[in-house]
Order: C-alpha cells, then sequence, then structure tokens
C-alpha cells in the first residue's frame, strides 16, 4: 500500500463482493481504505492483487493501478482508523419472516460502532424500508447512514465510475461528505447526487428494481402470447420500442429475472406493502414464478430424452448464479423424470443438485438432446438445432 496522502480519508469497506469491492477499488484510487471480510481465502486473493469476483475493470485495476488498499480478516485493525464504515454484506430475502436478513448488517453495524465510535457507517446492503430509521433510534446513535446502490454484476466497477444518480441519506453533513466522496471518485461529472431521508431512500432502491423486475416480466409476458399463438415475438417488440416513452431497452426476453437483486428485492417490497393496498406489486412477483412454469412445459412438451443447461450464470461477464432463472426451469424439467446435465464453467464439482456437471463443452454438445440457454453463445452454433432459447437479441 503507498503511504496516505493528508488528504486522505480513511475507509472499511465490509464485504467484498461486487457490491464492496467495487467501492473499496474506486476510492482506493483517492483515499487509505482497507476491505474487511470473514473470508480468508478472498482477503488473501486480494493481497495478491487479483479478483475474487468476476468483474474486467476490477481486475485491471488490481493488477495495474495504484491502490492505496489493504485486506484483511481482523476487525480491530481494520476499524482502527476508519473515517468512514461502509456496510456491503449480503442480505438474503427470508420467506419465512417475509424480509430480508439482516443478520449481518446487524452485526457489522454494532462492530463499528464499539470499535470505530467516531466513524460514520454507511450502509450500502439492500435493507426493509424502515430498517436504518429503526436502527438509529435502537441504538441511540445518528452516526448511520444509507446510500443506495445501483450496480450491475460484471460491470460493478463502471456503474460506479459512471453513476446514473448518487443517493445519501439522511439529510446531513456526513451524508454529502460522502456522496462527494462517490462523485469526486466517478468519471461523470454530471451526476445528480441526491439526498434524502433513509425511508425514502430504502424505497427508491426497493422501487427500482421493482421497476426492472416488472419490465423484464412484460416483455417475458409479450413473449409468451406470441410464443403461444405462433407469433414472431421479434416483429412485435421491435414495433412496441419504437414508442420513445417505452424505449428499446432491457427488452430482451429470458427465462425469468433472476441475480442478487431483483427476486429478493421485490418480494421484500411486496412484504412492505402488507397494509397498503395493491395488485402490480403481487403480479411482478407471480409473474416469474408463471414465466418458469410455460418455459418448463415448452420444453417437457418437447419430450427431450437428456437436457443439457448451457451456463447456470445470468449474463455475460458475470460469476454469479444465485437465484439464476434457469435453475428453476431446471428443477421443474427433473420433475418430470428428464436426466439434466450442466456446462458451467464456474462450477468446479462434478454435480449440482444431483444433476452431472459435464466440463468438456464437446462432449456436452454431444450427450444432450436439447440445450436450454438463457442467452445465445457462438459456442452454441455448431449445435443450433439443438438449442431451446427465448433470446432475442444475443445480450442481456
Amino acid at each position: 500500500m503507498n503511504p496516505p496522502r493528508a488528504t486522505q480519508i480513511n475507509i472499511t469497506v465490509v464485504g467484498t463482493g461486487y457490491v464492496g469491492l467495487s467501492l473499496a477499488v474506486l476510492l482506493a484510487k483517492q483515499h487509505a481504505v482497507t476491505a474487511l471480510d470473514i473470508d480468508a481465502q478472498r482477503v488473501e486473493t486480494l493481497r495478491q492483487k487479483r479478483s475474487p469476483i468476476q468483474d474486467e475493470l476490477i481486475e485491471q485495476a488490481l493488477a495495474s493501478q495504484q491502490l492505496h488498499l489493504t485486506a484483511t480478516t481482523e476487525p480491530t485493525s481494520a476499524y482502527a482508523h476508519a473515517d468512514f464504515v461502509i456496510v456491503a454484506t449480503p442480505t438474503d430475502y427470508d420467506p419465512t419472516t417475509n424480509r430480508f436478513n439482516t443478520a449481518t448488517v446487524d452485526h457489522v453495524i454494532e462492530e463499528a460502532l464499539r470499535l470505530a465510535p467516531k466513524a460514520w457507517v454507511v450502509i450500502k446492503s439492500t435493507i426493509p424500508v424502515g430498517y436504518t430509521e429503526a436502527r438509529r433510534k435502537a441504538l441511540g446513535t445518528d452516526r448511520i447512514l444509507f446510500s443506495p446502490e445501483f450496480l450491475r454484476e460484471g460491470k460493478a466497477l463502471y456503474d460506479n465510475l459512471h453513476p446514473s444518480r448518487i443517493v445519501v441519506s439522511p439529510v446531513c453533513e456526513a451524508s454529502s461528505r460522502f456522496a462527494q466522496l462517490l462523485a469526486q471518485a466517478a468519471q461523470r461529472p454530471d451526476v445528480e447526487v441526491l439526498t434524502m431521508p433513509c425511508t425514502e431512500a430504502e424505497a427508491v432502491k426497493l422501487f427500482s428494481n421493482t421497476y426492472l423486475a416488472m419490465r423484464v416480466a412484460f416483455f417475458n409476458e409479450l413473449d409468451t402470447y406470441a410464443a403461444t399463438h405462433g407469433l414472431q415475438t421479434l416483429d412485435i417488440v421491435r414495433g412496441v420500442c419504437l414508442d420513445p416513452r417505452i424505449g428499446n431497452h432491457y427488452n430482451n426476453p429470458s427465462f425469468g429475472y433472476g441475480g442478487y437483486c431483483l427476486p429478493k428485492d421485490t418480494k421484500q417490497l411486496l412484504a412492505n406493502y402488507r397494509d397498503v393496498p395493491q395488485n402490480l406489486i403481487q403480479a411482478i412477483v407471480e409473474a416469474n414464478t408463471t414465466r418458469k412454469d410455460f418455459i418448463a412445459d415448452e420444453v417437457i412438451a418437447r419430450q427431450p430424452r437428456r437436457v443439457g443447461i448451457y451456463r447456470l450464470i445470468m449474463k455475460e461477464g458475470s460469476d454469479n448464479f444465485r437465484e439464476s432463472s434457469i435453475q428453476g426451469v431446471m428443477k421443474r424439467i427433473k420433475a418430470k423424470g428428464i436426466e439434466v446435465i450442466l456446462y458451467e464453467p464456474a462450477l468446479k464439482q462434478n454435480e449440482f443438485f444431483h444433476s452431472r456437471v459435464e466440463h468438456n463443452l464437446d462432449r456436452f454438445k454431444a450427450d444432450v438432446d436439447l440445450i436450454l440457454t438463457n442467452r445465445r453463445s457462438a459456442e452454441l452454433a455448431d449445435v443450433a438445432h439443438k438449442v431451446y432459447t427465448r433470446d432475442l437479441f444475443g445480450q442481456d
């Protein structure tokens, strides 16, 4: 690590997933950043200037740029001189409680306030509406801030360098300082900065992702209609999207929405609507299940003997396949007694949920009579007659 300059701020980032690591790299160009993670292997990877996640810009920055970045598993040293502590730990949706499991966030907040009592704790994890104010009140402190992230897997550092907007809460001097850190590190000089109360900022995050999920669901249901009636989806999508009010983006049919954010964020927002009249939010959540049912029925109707799943990942340039929609389709097919084989380079094991993982692409192609892929790939061009996909544009 290079010695810090007098103008540098000491920042501790807790969690080295795509949110935390992209922020750590972004801010370490100008400030002293310590990345704290409980995973010793991830920390050692960072110490070797390699990225534990797949993100091309992060990999390049770690390998070639001068960053004021250290990595550790030791909380005491990580928090020692922190001016800001950024919380970027995961919050999975718990269907039993109908809300995010915020246990890791709770732990980090309390640990940071104890070990760095003068630091401002900035939550970057996705949390329920009302969480931040509840924590501030329960812990008797105003040193907890919230700033939602709007990042894509595999392009997280790019999105931090070119943010659509920067949202921080509550309205206070510390929030403005943190927003300035993000804005100064970005390469977009005209980025709009919004400061607002914490609960409104939490709502911005959940409503943003639920709108995106709604758009995915809309074009998927358009495709379901077209497929059911023997129509050309591409013609309809092009005609619809030339309306500038709709726009030609986020309109490529898929097997459903998945990944880190959309499934859990839509369910959390629906849970927040418990005492509020609604129809649309419920429909967005249910539409994803309906789409997977339709895709599975389409595959089963072809009476394949053995189905190949080409890639579990959600999108190109990402190594994440948590909650990927193709897994839901796979489970439905297997429930009908159809054998499934997977090809996924991100998997090192030979079995995934009792299905064989084939590491050789040529053998994978030869061993199956139907290949499911959420997105087209040039690797499958020679077996195009075996491929089933709803992808129109060959992009995310």
